[in-house]
């Protein structure tokens, strides 16, 4: 049998509840093929290995759902499925305990996905942790680094967006069916992400995002990866899951240090503690996986300069943590309307950033002061 003809019963098969990797393992070698396996009487399933619940809904699936049919709804949306078997199936994945059978994929996965890195965080992260995301998922990108996350508010869309911004490639890894987009503000960045990289799930089409899909989806973004870099975490936050499972599968795992009174930096300070590589930098990241001076690095953007005496005050008084407007004021010993204006002007050229209640950040690193 072809290859593509024996797809369909592989995506067939992903539709049943209960047959996992273990089963989809044991129904192709006791009954030769998926298209056996999907046409097989309950009790030659039963013979195979099956258990009576996981028969009972093979059976019952089977009973509604067209396997054609649904090659030709994958179709129509663009959706590819890979089987453990193709070749363009995820290599690194491969190589993991539990791996999914079939993996659904919206967009292209591409050979140089190989050097990649899972960037993961909390849905509700601090100004600081926000702009540390920005800032090394940009600076891994450019570095030639695909970037890997979650699609989920927060950290992961921050850490999508950067990467997309630096011109280089990001890949979302879904709890749900590729048919949904979750969450549903997120749309618009998928479409993006689909179009200069790639969405993955392991689910067919129908899936809803449920709660219990997200903890083994993270294995996924693990899994394809050479590490997991957590940018800021709560204790409890469903980011650990993502390190639970790197560790499992010897993967690295790294974490950007935080403030000992942030609670958004409670787990990954632990982690540091428990042996976690420190990152300050992207070539934290890069030199511990040895990518270092590997890769064509994309073109950097131009730096900004401040130009002129006012500006260049005001940009020594900011950092990546956010100062507000009075306290800008205080430190420069500037009136109050001239900081003001000069800052707006600043976030127009890309200087400087509000992230909030008159907060300022600066936004990237910048050339010499004028002047200096």
């Amino acid at each position: 049998m072809r290859p593509e003809e024996e797809l369909r019963y592989w995506v067939a098969l992903s539709h049943v509840p209960f047959v996992g990797r273990a089963r989809f393992q044991l129904l192709e070698q006791r009954l030769g093929s998926l298209k056996e396996a999907w046409r097989a009487p309950a009790s030659r399933l039963k013979e195979a290995g099956l258990d009576d619940r996981a028969t009972a809904v093979l059976v019952a699936v089977r009973a509604r759902l067209d396997p054609d049919a649904e090659m030709e709804r994958l179709a129509r949306l663009g959706i590819h499925a890979f089987t453990w078997n193709d070749p363009e199936y995820p290599p690194r994945l491969k190589e993991i305990y539990d791996l999914p059978p079939v993996v659904f994929v919206k967009g292209t996965l591409l050979p140089e996905d190989e050097r990649s890195v899972a960037v993961v965080g909390t849905r509700r992260a601090s100004a600081y942790g926000r702009e540390v995301a920005s800032l090394l998922s940009r600076d891994l990108a450019q570095h030639g680094v695909t970037v890997v996350s979650g699609l989920a508010r927060g950290i992961d869309a921050i850490a999508h967006r950067a990467a997309l911004e630096a011109g280089g490639r990001t890949i979302a890894v879904l709890g749900n069916g590729l048919d949904v987009v979750y969450p549903p503000e997120h749309a618009a960045l998928a479409e993006e992400i689909a179009e200069r990289g790639a969405l993955v799930s392991e689910h067919p089409l129908g899936v809803r995002p449920e709660a219990k899909n997200f903890p083994r989806r993270n294995r996924i973004m693990s899994g394809m990866t050479l590490g997991t870099l957590v940018v800021e975490a709560p204790e409890g936050s469903g980011a650990l899951w993502t390190v639970r499972h790197a560790l499992e599968q010897d993967r690295e795992v790294f974490c950007v240090p935080g403030s000992i009174f942030s609670p958004t930096s409670r787990a990954t300070n632990l982690l540091i503690q428990q042996g976690a590589k420190l990152v300050m930098d992207y070539r934290d990241v890069l030199e511990e996986l040895n990518l270092a001076g590997t890769g064509e690095q994309l073109p950097l953007p131009a730096l900004l300069s401040p130009t002129d005496d006012t500006e260049a005050v005001l940009l020594g008084r900011l950092s990546y943590e956010p100062l507000h407007i009075d306290e800008v004021r205080r430190q420069a010993g500037l009136p109050m309307p001239t900081v003001s204006s000069t800052l707006a002007m600043m976030e127009l050229k890309g200087l400087v950033k509000q992230v909030g209640a008159m907060r300022y950040v600066r936004t990237r690193e910048v050339a010499a002061p004028y002047g200096g």
